[in-house]
């Protein structure tokens, strides 16, 4: 299994980074070739599913997931979300939180622990790599509003 962790920090107070990085249809658009949609209706929180499709025609797969932990952001506490991967090819969890840093702004760490299916673990140092860059241009690109 695949560790990666991001670290980002942000000017946005962190209610909005929150809001931000926990909008699961927007990480669609930061994820090339990837549509996010929900499969449950709003709010978000626990048992609330959503489904990112990544690929063209044929050569698609889902990674559907599923909220597991949602705690958003309280004074003198972060905000804690987990998700469950439920799919066929990517297996795993991620986890998102969001704390507020003195002086204002926030941090925001997300950790996925993954696997894909079919693929040897010996290539989990590979997958790691390329999920940190894929996963921080998604956090930047989600903070910054792109």
């Amino acid at each position: 299994m695949s560790l990666i962790r991001v670290e980002r920090l942000s000017g946005l107070p962190v209610e909005e980074a929150w809001r931000r990085l926990t909008d699961f249809t927007a990480h669609g658009r930061m994820v090339p070739l990837t549509r996010s949609r929900m499969l449950t209706p709003g709010p978000t929180g626990v048992g609330s599913r959503f489904v990112a499709r990544t690929g063209i025609g044929r050569l698609a797969f889902d990674d559907p997931m599923e909220v597991v932990v949602w705690e958003p952001p309280a004074p003198g506490r972060p905000g804690r979300c987990r998700l469950e991967k439920r799919g066929r090819v990517v297996l795993g969890h991620a986890s998102i939180e969001v704390s507020a840093v003195r002086g204002g702004g926030a941090r925001a760490v997300w950790v996925e622990e993954l696997r894909l299916r079919g693929v040897p673990g010996a290539f989990d140092p590979v997958l790691a790599l390329a999920g940190r860059r894929l996963f921080g241009r998604a956090m930047d690109g989600l903070l910054l509003g792109r």
